[in-house]
């Protein structure tokens, strides 16, 4: 199945269910609460840990998408870098998880989250750069 696209318009209002719906299915979407209990059981103090991560909200709750783990539930890297980046562009956390998942034109359609072990970080950076170039809430040409 082709990555989804989301055009410029989407990114203006809420992210569309279905795309939570496929990344809870294809990484998982565990709630804030059930996060921070299992990182209570690996850190004394879970609160750092907690601080850097990837959030979705919506009327039902708090989720974190799974892509940012890695299998010992520590965060991944070169999420964490783009996530960090994202936040100093002032991106919501929910538009860049729906970035993450869905193609980029940047990345020739390709979804970051497919990519975040095969390019250099640099490059990822730069696509989200481009995808919001605009800044959040208006439309992106490139996303």
């Amino acid at each position: 199945m082709p990555a989804p696209h989301l055009s410029s318009t989407r990114w203006q209002g809420p992210i569309p269910s279905e795309l939570w719906e496929r990344m809870g299915a294809e990484f998982g979407l565990p709630s804030l609460e059930r996060v921070r209990s299992r990182l209570a059981q690996i850190h004394e103090d879970p609160e750092p840990v907690m601080q850097q991560v990837v959030r979705v909200f919506s009327a039902d709750g708090t989720y974190c998408p799974g892509f940012q783990f890695r299998e010992d539930l520590s965060l991944h890297p070169v999420v964490m870098g783009l996530f960090v980046r994202a936040m100093a562009l002032r991106i919501p956390h929910n538009y860049f998880a729906a970035w993450m998942v869905t193609g980029c034109p940047a990345l020739r359609e390709g979804r970051p989250v497919d990519l975040v072990d095969r390019l250099a970080p640099a490059v990822l950076i730069a696509a989200l750069e481009r995808s919001f170039e605009h800044g959040p809430g208006v439309g992106r040409g490139s996303v």
